[in-house]
């Protein structure tokens, strides 16, 4: 497949399974473009998530081939990818995965210590790290600064899910993905969140991809992917959504 600056993501006969001949994920072709907002939709067990880690470079495939910002995952090594993930993917995931013992703070600013790139993009734009960090919680609710020093365990799962987002919005990446991440949102508090995500994804013209079930969000998105329509997986549910 001919490489494309527009494109973050090209993927040709793209295959993922834990063992052999247990495939749950099979595309026969798929590009994401730059700058664009992209909801997949699926049921549970359709091979979302999977998606998503391939996306990141957190898993490789198991057959095909895939190239992220121009490289190929499976020509990286482990410690590659984990670089190209810390300097170029915000992950918002479905468990938050947030640091019990360290405060929200410390949990949105976590990627710039993994990230030169993260550190050097906020320089570029006049910005630190901590200032950063408090506009972007300040945007989703978070305005009380004695309140940052709690530590996480101390939240409710919506906010959370927001601290989340502001970990992965920091330092402007150029791949920002969520995995199901207005599902424990009440309706004022997933209108802040997809209006800062959509925000800072327009300002630093990073690529969004947002999976979800909920079809309400449907006209809020430039692409919509149904992916039991293009997994070609056995098992997977292919049933309309």
């Amino acid at each position: 497949m001919r490489s494309d600056k527009t494109l973050i993501a090209t993927g040709r006969n793209l295959t993922f399974g834990w063992s052999r001949g247990d495939t749950v994920l099979d595309i026969a072709e798929l590009s994401l473009q730059a700058g664009q907002r992209t909801l997949i939709l699926g049921p549970s067990g359709c091979g979302k998530t999977t998606l998503l880690n391939l996306l990141s470079a957190i898993n490789i495939p198991t057959g095909g081939s895939l190239e992220l910002l121009g490289k190929k995952t499976q020509e990286m090594s482990g410690a590659e990818r984990d670089v190209f993930r810390a300097d170029h993917v915000g992950y918002v995931f479905q468990m938050f995965n947030l640091i019990s013992y360290l405060s929200i703070l410390e949990n949105v600013l976590l990627p710039i210590r993994f990230s030169t790139k993260r550190n050097q993009r906020l320089q570029a734009v006049g910005s630190g790290p901590r200032d950063e960090a408090l506009r972007l919680l300040s945007q989703l609710g978070f305005d009380h600064r004695h309140f940052l020093k709690r530590s996480v365990s101390q939240l409710s799962v919506g906010q959370q899910q927001r601290v989340a987002a502001a970990r992965a919005l920091i330092g402007s990446p150029e791949i920002i993905i969520c995995d199901e991440p207005t599902s424990a949102l009440d309706d004022e508090a997933q209108e802040a969140f997809l209006g800062l995500l959509f925000t800072e994804a327009e300002k630093s013209g990073a690529s969004l991809i947002f999976v979800s079930h909920d079809r309400a969000l449907i006209p809020r998105f430039n692409r919509i992917i149904k992916l039991p329509e293009i997994n070609r997986a056995l098992g997977c549910e292919r049933a309309a959504i």
